[in-house]
């Protein structure tokens, strides 16, 4: 049975988003894939879905820059009954044909009115038994948020639904930070795959003889563009020896498009725009557009001289940025909008047509093969995620009907000082009924932190170190705590940083030592006691009982982070790894290793997942590190 994918797309203005989901779309069918395209835009009457299926839900449209004023066809605004039939048809659609990829092209970058229906589906989508590989569908260029808050809010929202961003750009030509913070977290989901056009556009009909234009004019299918044909209208009167084609937008009105057609001159040409527009781009000598995503790849397919005029009302920025990426290139000449006139749209058609044609070949063009390559494989990656929490929930139930238990316990390095996200983590364990050991470096701790633990239930403290400065030789691995350090000053510091432990957090604090980076050297593991210890904690791959002279060993068995890039390790492994440990008979508890001040929206949504899942079972007991380490209590 073939896979089968959900592509969610809703064109507001143009149809430039519709035509990009199509190519992604009939790339996939042309891999034996089965694809339905969820369309919550107007009807595009020439869009070739080729062998994707459509699913119409019931439009919407904007009318010019007001994007939060949702319409109906009708022109009336947007009522709750017909976003719910647009809602329940995405529901509807995806029950019917449990896809193994959900694909939102914008959102959450953008659309963010139509967040409800979206973040619906989503939801939706990861409660399914067959939880499907969700993807985010984004063009080269955003537009630019417009605060820090829309990018924490598009952040939480990937973190919390999706597996991976499709970037449909070239980082060489327009890379994404020049319209949208990259962070760190952000860039290790971003799947690159180059330009995305329609591998059918290459075989379009030839025009017909008699359709020879010099300079051919075209400004998408919506009625933004209405200014540049009515200025480029003017313009071919000043160069009355060429022969000059407008395509006007099938949305701009009959009026508009009468009083146009009135006001040409005996070589200009008004007409709609046309499927066959790319073959008279390749045989016009001059071009003029707007700086739309389709529109800068159908230039780059035909090496087009091109003039661009960026679409820049209401405050919008995408074309700005793109116009201004191939400009820096050479590729084609920047008008601004609100320089464009006649006269000067007439001057630089009369420099660019006597210039070579530009070499656009640093655009590539195979980008829907590439998404198409790039979906598969995170679909593949969302099969072995179901298998893998499959598995550990089949190895819990085992072992409840067994009456076999696992003790586990948490510790998290790192804390200092008091933050939102540990505000955040701390209340996530506390719902679950969790306990955690922080262990918290003594020479960086401010002092509100004492305060802010001791007003919550659940949480012991640990040593970890002292200033968590590396002190290990050039070319070994980080150790504050290496065996070149003389021990007589590694104990001082061990010692230390108990008593200023102690001394804040009172009875929360344990005679633990949690040495940074989970190294120590083997002599001070011997004679850790010395400082005052009765616990020492590291990471050890094995659940093995490990003893140190006068201090009992409880280390941490699963780290959630992929150092040192960061961001959450493969889930399958991890939780394929979990299962692994769980079943082991072994008088060493299980112990979990995160470091919440560098987690990101993915792991915390599947440490939460994870945590929900095992305490969900008999089987497991979540030990305090008091418990865990036999200090009573």
């Amino acid at each position: 049975m073939p896979d089968k994918a959900l592509i969610v797309v809703t064109h507001l203005l143009g149809v430039g988003h519709l035509v990009r989901s199509i190519a992604i779309g009939r790339a996939l069918c042309h891999a034996g894939w089965r694809v339905t395209i969820a369309s919550g835009g107007r009807p595009a009457g020439h869009a070739d879905f080729g062998a994707c299926s459509l699913l119409q839900i019931p439009p919407v449209y904007c009318r010019g820059t007001d994007f939060r004023t949702l319409l109906k066809p009708d022109g009336s605004v947007t009522d709750a009954e017909w976003m719910d039939s647009r809602r329940a048809a995405l529901l509807e659609t995806f029950d019917k044909e449990d896809p193994s990829v959900v694909i939102t092209e914008l959102y959450p970058f953008g659309r963010r009115q139509l967040a409800a229906e979206f973040d619906q589906l989503l939801t939706h989508a990861r409660a399914a038994k067959r939880r499907p590989a969700i993807l985010c569908s984004i063009r080269d260029v955003l537009h630019p948020p417009s605060d820090e808050r829309r990018v924490g809010w598009t952040l939480a929202r990937l973190g919390r639904f999706y597996d991976a961003v499709l970037f449909h750009g070239d980082p060489a030509v327009a890379p994404l930070g020049a319209s949208w913070p990259v962070t760190p977290a952000l860039e290790r989901r971003l799947r690159t795959t180059g330009y995305v056009r329609d591998d059918e556009k290459s075989r379009e009909t030839p025009i017909p003889p008699d359709s020879h234009t010099d300079v051919l004019v075209s400004a998408g299918g919506s009625d933004v563009g209405l200014n540049l044909c009515r200025t480029a209208v003017e313009a071919a009167r000043l160069r009355p020896g060429e022969a000059w084609r407008v395509l006007v937008g099938q949305t701009v009105g009959t009026s508009d498009f009468a009083a146009m057609r009135d006001a040409a001159g005996p070589t200009t040409v008004v007409e709609r725009t046309r499927p066959d527009f790319p073959a008279l781009l390749a045989s016009a000598t001059v071009s003029v557009s707007q700086a739309g995503y389709n529109t800068m790849l159908d230039l780059a397919a035909a090496r087009a001289r091109a003039i661009v005029v960026p679409f820049a009302a209401g405050g919008e920025r995408e074309q700005t940025i793109r116009a201004q990426c191939v400009a820096d290139r050479a590729l084609a000449r920047v008008i601004e909008e609100s320089e464009l006139t006649p006269e000067r749209l007439a001057h630089e058609v009369d420099e660019i047509s006597r210039t070579p044609q530009p070499d656009w070949s640093v655009i590539a063009l195979d980008g829907a093969a590439r998404s198409a390559s790039l979906i598969a494989e995170e679909a593949a990656l969302a099969a072995t995620r179901v298998e893998a929490w499959a598995r550990l929930r089949e190895t819990l139930k085992r072992m409840t009907r067994a009456g076999r238990e696992v003790d586990i316990w948490l510790r998290d390095d790192d804390i200092v000082a008091p933050s939102d996200a540990s505000e955040r983590f701390l209340s996530m364990l506390q719902r679950l009924g969790v306990p955690v050991a922080l262990a918290v470096i003594p020479a960086r701790m401010e002092p509100a932190l004492a305060s802010f633990l001791a007003r919550r239930p659940g949480i012991d403290v640990l040593t970890h170190g002292w200033s968590h400065t590396n002190h290990a030789p050039p070319g070994d691995k980080k150790s504050e705590f290496p065996a070149t350090r003389p021990l007589s000053e590694m104990l001082d510091e061990a010692m230390r940083g108990l008593e200023r432990i102690r001394g804040a957090f009172g009875a929360q604090a344990l005679p633990v030592f949690v040495p940074p980076w989970n190294r120590l050297a083997p002599d001070l593991a011997r004679h850790i006691s010395a400082a005052g210890y009765r616990g020492l904690s590291t990471f050890n791959a094995q659940r093995a009982p490990l003893e140190s002279e006068g201090a009992l060993r409880r280390d941490t068995h699963v780290d959630l982070i992929a150092w040192p890039r960061g961001g959450l390790r493969d889930e399958a492994e991890l939780l394929n790894r979990l299962d692994d440990l769980i079943g082991r008979d072994s008088a060493q508890p299980l112990g979990l290793l995160t470091h919440h001040l560098v987690h990101d929206g993915w792991i915390n949504r599947f440490f939460e997942e994870m945590l929900g899942t095992l305490a969900e079972f008999g089987a497991v007991r979540f030990l305090s590190a008091r418990h865990a380490f036999d200090l009573g209590g």
